[in-house]
């Protein structure tokens, strides 16, 4: 898998997508502007400790300074009074803050949850075609890690640009108020900062971005080993793979250590500025003080604590740069996937139907994969999948769709259903174009049975109902024992409410798809589509089982059924045979094999000795 670079980082910033992102607070202004109002408060309340340490200095601590003339007793208490306030204070601190971290967390989650809820719901609503084109991980990797960067961006991100510019800003006012010549002496280092800040920013941009592409590459190497473990415990590949995870593991490493050398140096850099400022401050507010000049000492302390806090806040404005970058690349993925467009959607006024008859029509199908081919490519182009296809099914009939693989069975099957539209002619199913009707009550009435079965984590019985609570259990049951799966669910510990691993891992291929046939019978479809020979992988007795399940449900619904094993269809009402996206001949099982055309030489080949082979 190739990592590109701008999976990691694109625009450092984008007034657009940020104008996107902070759409996402409009149902939260009032928690947002809580949140802003309670950083405002914070921020004006962190210089009053240094105000009061001024003030017990130079009015209690020394009272040649302040008020000579009180005696112990009374600074005494004006030191308690003050040490009362400073406790005071930090109370009203500790809540500010406790409620600042609580609104402002709790913002994050609300908007973390809508973009996740935004994106779950655009995947639903998205075209097969698009996950076609893009891998799960890809995907995954939007709802999970992207939405929590934006989540991060709001929280931590943004949250610090607020309070941080506050706290700079009150900072400065009070220095300057205080002593202007003893601010501008502090100010002197504040160019050297900024260039410091901007330098190593950069740095460590590029050393972050360097960690993430490093990051999905061993991501990457761990997914397709753990999934494909066994084929290279088959194919005895572990050394040649630990040598490669290696690499890519040692690849990672660098970057990390790439990382912690620049920060080693960056955060020493701050520290030595601060405290270079502080000399400056001390060198010049000691010549004040030792000859008399106004400065107090209460004034020299307060200055100290000033310029400590006052880099804080300077070099987290200069890492929310960082926290913004990474917010603008995982904004930009996120509205990529909501802003594409939903190439499958309902008409306005998109016809109900509430029972079909099962009729299914195809006239002069031209269809492609392939989103760039439109109704004007030329019928010489080799992207075509149909070409041409006039099909009829009548209700109630069962047809075969045989023919060698890329023949396009499977592809009509999914025009059927409606999972990709076609670029020339139409698909109807009772008379009904099926882009004319709404596709839940279209795909309601079609039950699908795949070769791959998929199984969800849960239940037996709620895989068997795809968790339709108003299905009862004596439908299910009942279609269990129809497929003959039925036995076999009630030797599991808990028989129908067992518990079923992911994607099915405890069963075994035939009962996975014993299981797939049941559910497919439970949702008692109008139309009955049957994949990729569903009953490849099974026994002759399991499939016995199923034939015989099949030849009952098709009676008086329409079914259409891809086979590659030619002696599993023999009983359907006709047998379409396909070759290169052209429909070449149809009939009986028998009538077929009487003409001695296409699909006899198949027949051949797979009972003779041959398999059936790709078209030429």
């Amino acid at each position: 898998m190739t990592i590109q670079a701008d999976e990691a980082f694109r625009k450092a910033f984008d007034p657009q997508l940020t104008r996107r992102i902070l759409g996402y607070l409009n149902p939260y202004v009032r928690l947002a502007a809580t949140g802003v109002l309670l950083a405002f408060l914070i921020a004006l309340s962190q210089p009053t400790f240094n105000l009061l340490q001024r003030y017990a200095i130079d009015h209690y601590l020394l009272p040649t300074t302040g008020r000579g003339n009180l005696g112990p007793e009374a600074l005494f208490q004006g030191l308690l009074l003050v040490a009362l306030a400073y406790l005071l204070l930090k109370i009203v601190e500790f809540a500010l803050r406790y409620g600042f971290t609580l609104a402002i967390s709790f913002l994050g989650q609300r908007v973390l949850y809508d973009i996740r809820a935004d994106l779950f719901t655009k995947l639903q609503r998205l075209h097969l075609a698009y996950f076609d084109q893009n891998p799960v991980g890809r995907l995954i990797t939007r709802v999970t890690s992207d939405v929590d960067a934006i989540n991060q961006f709001i929280t931590a991100g943004l949250v610090a640009l607020i309070q941080s510019t506050f706290l700079v800003i009150v900072y400065v006012v009070i220095m300057l108020s205080l002593n202007w010549q003893l601010a501008l002496v502090s100010f002197t280092v504040l160019p050297f900062l900024f260039w410091a800040a901007n330098f190593f920013r950069i740095k460590i941009r590029d050393a972050f971005r360097e960690t993430r592409l490093q990051q999905a590459i061993v991501n990457s190497k761990l997914n397709e080993n753990i999934t494909g473990m066994l084929t290279v415990q088959l194919f005895s590949r572990e050394n040649r793979n630990a040598v490669e995870f290696d690499r890519a593991n040692r690849g990672l490493l660098g970057a990390n250590l790439n990382s912690i050398r620049w920060f080693s140096i960056y955060m020493p850099t701050v520290a030595v500025l601060a405290q270079v400022a502080t000399a400056l401050v001390l060198w010049y507010a000691g010549r004040d003080i030792l000859s008399g000049a106004g400065v107090t000492l209460g004034t020299l302390v307060a200055f100290v604590g000033f310029i400590t806090a006052l880099f804080q806040p300077i070099q987290d404005l200069a890492d929310v740069m960082n926290n913004l970058q990474s917010a603008m690349a995982s904004g930009e993925r996120i509205f990529g996937v909501l802003d594409t467009e939903e190439k499958i959607q309902d008409k306005p006024g998109a016809r109900r139907l509430e029972r079909f008859r099962g009729e299914v029509e195809l006239r002069s199908v031209w269809f492609s994969y392939d989103s760039s081919v439109t109704a004007d490519t030329p019928d010489s182009d080799e992207r075509w999948t149909l070409r041409g296809i006039d099909l009829t099914i009548r209700p109630g009939e069962s047809v075969a769709l045989v023919g060698a693989t890329g023949a396009g069975k499977t592809s009509i099957t999914s025009l059927v259903s409606r999972f990709y539209d076609v670029q020339r002619g139409a698909v109807l199913v009772d008379g009904h174009d099926v882009r004319d009707l709404a596709q839940y009550d279209l795909r309601r009435h079609i039950g699908v049975v795949l070769q791959d079965v998929f199984l969800f984590a849960g239940t037996m019985e709620s895989n068997l109902t795809l968790g339709d609570p108003a299905i009862p259990h004596e439908r299910v049951v009942q279609a269990c024992k129809y497929v003959g799966v039925h036995d076999f669910i009630m030797n599991l510990p808990d028989g129908y409410h067992s518990e079923v691993r992911e994607r099915g891992a405890t069963l075994s291929t035939g009962q996975k798809q014993l299981i797939a046939f049941a559910r497919a019978l439970i949702q008692n479809p109008d139309i009955l589509l049957v994949l990729d020979e569903a009953t490849a992988s099974i026994d002759t007795e399991t499939e016995l089982q199923i034939q015989a399940a099949l030849q009952k449900v098709m009676v008086g619904r329409t079914s259409i059924i891809i086979a590659h094993r030619l002696s599993t269809i023999e009983h359907c009402d006709r047998i379409v045979v396909m070759r290169q996206g052209r429909v070449v001949e149809e009939g009986s099982h028998t009538e077929l094999l009487a003409r001695g055309g296409y699909y006899s030489r198949l027949y051949r080949l797979q009972y003779e000795g041959g398999g059936m082979a790709a078209d030429d």
